[in-house]
């Protein structure tokens, strides 16, 4: 890793993240391990901002010669309203994970949650094809859209989207369009036949949460089963697949490539991300 950088300058090219709370999140320390591999002159700081603040907070950024910032939770929906524009994929999702500032000062809004998914998707599991039958999506907030919508993109036509709550998933399958259907939370077990890909992108399994309640028996052996959680980072779900024989794909991952363009947006530098990277910023 380069120590050309040490400190920083004058020219110094500063980002950082919002969110409340936002020491737990491992976003300074996977942008400061970038930096600091390509020696490049810049900052990434936690911002702890108050729900009252965060509107003024996002349109401080050009003032005070920030390049952007991310944005986490709870604050996804609520940046919509204080960007000048969105890209079309967070207009799609409808949550702002990424801000950039512009040469004019103009901030843009943009998603890469479903991005980051696809790109470790495609990474752990190289044989998984989008037209090899349908996915299972679990849960139906923030990430589940960004999740479905690049689905949607890399041209799987087949996604089934299962949620406790079912008017949240046939809000999201209104929202999105056509491709999408809608089961109950009872049948989850049964939506499992014939699909090629089983997703969390809720909550269930993660430290403090209870397990995502859900027996594979009925998932084709060839299926692949990504959990979006990394917190523990093999979850029950994963544990199960991989005892069933399945591709298993952590969460983690999904976190390192979502940082991949902000960082080139803000730093100019397209990062890799490798064994290196994903082990320091799982190293407490």
């Amino acid at each position: 890793m380069s120590d050309a950088i040490l400190t920083q300058t004058g020219k110094t090219l500063v980002a950082g993240v919002f969110g409340w709370p936002v020491a737990h999140s491992r976003s300074p320390r996977l942008h400061g391990y970038w930096l600091r591999k390509y020696g490049i002159d810049g900052a990434y700081l936690p911002f702890a901002t108050a729900p009252e603040d965060i509107f003024a907070a996002i349109r401080a950024l050009p003032k005070l010669g920030f390049r952007g910032a991310n944005v986490t939770l709870p604050y996804k929906e609520a940046a919509l309203d204080a960007v000048d524009d969105l890209t079309p994929v967070a207009r799609r999702i409808g949550a702002v994970n990424t801000l950039i500032v512009g040469e004019d000062g103009a901030i843009r809004g943009d998603n890469s949650d479903g991005f980051g998914f696809l790109a470790h998707l495609r990474a752990s599991a190289p044989l998984w094809r989008a037209d090899a039958g349908k996915a299972i999506v679990i849960g139906a907030g923030g990430a589940a859209r960004g999740i479905v919508v690049a689905l949607l993109d890399a041209g799987l036509r087949d996604i089934v989207v299962i949620n406790r709550t079912a008017s949240r998933a046939e809000s999201l399958a209104a929202d999105l369009g056509p491709g999408i259907a809608v089961m109950d939370w009872d049948d989850r077990a049964a939506a499992l036949k014939e699909a090629s890909l089983l997703v969390n992108t809720t909550q269930l399994g993660m430290k403090g949460q209870p397990p995502l309640d859900l027996d594979l028996e009925h998932l084709p052996p060839a299926a692949v089963v990504d959990d979006i959680v990394y917190t523990p980072l093999e979850t029950p779900l994963l544990a199960q697949a991989r005892a069933r024989g399945h591709v298993a794909v952590d969460g983690i991952g999904m976190l390192l490539h979502q940082a991949r363009p902000g960082f080139k947006a803000w730093f100019g530098r397209e990062p890799e991300v490798d064994a290196g990277l994903r082990d320091f910023v799982l190293r407490e």
